[in-house]
């Protein structure tokens, strides 16, 4: 029995090695666009598109490898009914930063559990994120020293580092607004004994 990261996120990664994890990393291949757009103009929830995201990941890998538990993951953020995407360069995520600036958004990160083929175990949380009116000089020094690694961050920062800069109040789970509910799916890897309890 082997433990799986279904993701490509370097975050989730090092949170799962930092509390003491060994596991392999497979990162599940979905169009993630194409669904957040159907289950938007079907009327679903962000938490529930979140959900329902890394539900698919998760049962995508666990149907190629029945025997292992696969843990996905997946974050969303919205503010003003918008839902924010990974941005596809600076330009971008500069656009994204100049959006979200002097407001408060919401973060919504869920994980999902497989083994068997079958998702086990699905649990979501969010946080609120207000963003301080920072100005352009400040944009501009912290997209030149954050740099691309941003880009692979639905909300364009990094909140363990630089990011957490751009912030005047946060309302929610720190590993929650890193990518992933943390403690819940400790818990639940401790009841499957993947982990000592």
């Amino acid at each position: 029995m082997t433990l799986i990261l279904a993701s490509a996120s370097a975050s989730r990664a090092a949170m799962l090695r930092q509390a003491g994890l060994d596991f392999d990393i497979r990162p599940a291949r979905v169009d993630e666009e194409e669904i957040k757009l159907s289950l938007k103009g079907d009327g679903v929830s962000l938490r529930d598109t979140a959900t329902a995201l890394a539900e698919l990941k998760a049962h995508r890998i666990s149907s190629a490898e029945p025997q292992d538990f696969i843990i996905a993951a997946d974050s969303m953020v919205a503010c003003d009914a918008r839902w924010y995407d990974k941005p596809k360069d600076m330009n971008e995520a500069r656009a994204h930063l100049q959006s979200l600036r002097g407001k408060t958004h919401e973060l919504v990160s869920a994980v999902a559990l497989a083994r068997g083929g079958s998702v086990i175990w699905r649990h979501a949380e969010s946080a609120k994120l207000t963003m301080r009116d920072f100005s352009d000089d400040f944009l501009d020094a912290y997209l030149a020293q954050a740099g691309e690694a941003i880009l692979s961050c639905v909300g364009c920062y990094q909140l363990e580092g630089l990011g957490v800069q751009l912030f005047s109040r946060i309302q929610g789970d720190f590993f929650t607004i890193l990518g992933l509910p943390l403690l819940p799916l400790l818990d639940i890897l401790r009841e499957n004994k993947v982990l000592r309890a």
